[in-house]
């Protein structure tokens, strides 16, 4: 045995609760069967799916799609026998427990699942390649989809962000950076590999995938009590009603979501279609690059690109620290690297941005008082909007208003020569 490599699993033992992606408390009343619905999945969660910038620019809602809407009934032999056939290693039965989330799921969720199954098109790859690396099972994949809703943003009451919900400790503990300026919780592919580990890992402690998928939802230590608390039974049903009341959903939660992923179509849930994005690439950055340079002469929309590149917590990408990666369409990588030493940020831009003050009310272009054109900044409107229609760069109208930051506001003055 490699004394080194089990390290890891050690401090996972040892570590407070406080450290692992872990929900809730052990109850008193271990007999009662909760039904709780993972906190990714959950409807303001689902919500906020709306409102981001893959499912704004690559879901397309098919208001053609032919279906009843009416969500069919089946018997419990018809779920068993749809459960068995899944080409799973992990093992999936079906109770009481599942059905209650299967019908969550194809009922008042279906509208969530079919935006869920579009944005699976995106993550799915990532998911799959970070799992194989680590040769455990691809059916994991759904796991993201009820620990966040697929949203690499997410970030729970606890705390716990990105597609796969990691503490700040366990993040760490797995080589995920974060600080003020970074935090690899919320990148898709690092969170992904490291969440492959993690889960290897587990399974190493407790050799049997559903307890490993219990104790990612609330700690190794929560499980190895409630095995001992049930005469040292190492099976998830067994020691079903000494755990959390979370993580005695999670496990039935995650194995309805494999079902309802696979057999949407005999529930009538249309998918959401899906514009796959143009190609993209990531290029090493080794000196401090601020996103609206990029913006500004790489020609991608700064939402774009902060979208691309969730990890940064702030528009300063901070390559002067250690290389950093960004992700980019080809053709702005291909700018960027035409851009040469232009791109990067000036030592005495590194601070943050200053807010300017409101000017007068909105209005067309005019002339101030010392002979330059202004122009009144629009809803919406960025410094590098400002330079493209008034032909000019942002560097200037930067360096001609005073402008030491990237804000302004709506009704605000601009001088543009």
């Amino acid at each position: 045995m490699n004394s080194k490599r089990y390290l890891p699993l050690l401090f996972l033992l040892l570590a407070p609760c406080s450290l692992l992606p872990c929900m809730a408390q052990e109850e008193d009343d271990s007999q009662t069967d909760v039904l709780m619905l993972p906190e990714g999945m959950q409807k303001q969660e689902i919500d906020s799916l709306l409102y981001e910038w893959q499912t704004r620019n690559f879901l397309l809602f098919d208001e053609s799609c032919e279906t009843t809407g009416q969500n069919p009934e089946f018997d419990a032999q018809t779920y068993t026998h749809r459960l068995s056939r899944l080409p799973n290693v992990i093992d999936m039965p079906y109770n009481n427990v599942v059905q209650k989330y299967i019908d969550l799921y194809s009922g008042r969720l279906r509208g969530s699942v079919a935006i869920l199954l579009g944005l699976g098109n995106f993550y799915n790859p990532i998911f799959e390649e970070a799992l194989e690396s680590y040769q455990i099972p691809l059916e994991l994949r759904y796991l993201p989809v009820i620990e966040s809703a697929l949203n690499p943003t997410a970030v729970s009451r606890a705390g716990a962000v990105g597609l796969w919900q990691f503490m700040i400790g366990t993040g760490k503990q797995y080589g995920l950076e974060v600080t003020s300026l970074i935090d690899e919780r919320r990148d898709p592919i690092k969170a992904s590999y490291a969440a492959a580990r993690y889960l290897r890992d587990l399974y190493d402690i407790f050799g049997d995938w559903t307890l490993a998928i219990a104790s990612y939802n609330c700690g190794p230590n929560n499980i190895l009590k409630a095995i001992k608390r049930a005469g040292g039974v190492k099976d998830y049903w067994t020691i079903y009603p000494y755990l959390p009341a979370e993580t005695r959903g999670y496990v039935p939660a995650f194995i309805a979501a494999n079902y309802i992923m696979n057999y949407y179509c005999d529930h009538n849930i249309c998918p959401v279609n899906t514009k796959l994005p143009q190609g993209t690439d990531t290029i090493q950055v080794s000196r401090n690059v601020r996103m609206e340079r990029i913006a500004e002469l790489c020609d991608i929309s700064g939402e774009e690109l902060r979208a691309l590149n969730p990890q940064y917590r702030t528009s300063l990408i901070p390559g002067n620290s250690h290389p950093c990666t960004l992700r980019m369409p080809t053709a702005a990588i291909n700018a960027f690297i035409e851009a040469g030493d232009s791109i990067y940020v000036p030592v005495a831009e590194v601070q943050a941005p200053v807010e300017i003050p409101d000017a007068s009310k909105a209005g067309k272009k005019g002339r101030n008082r010392r002979g330059g054109t202004t122009v009144t900044v629009r809803n919406g409107d960025t410094l590098s909007d400002i330079a493209r229609r008034n032909h000019t760069t942002v560097a200037k109208l930067k360096s001609i208003n005073g402008i030491r930051g990237t804000i302004i506001r709506a009704g605000q003055k601009i001088r543009v020569n």
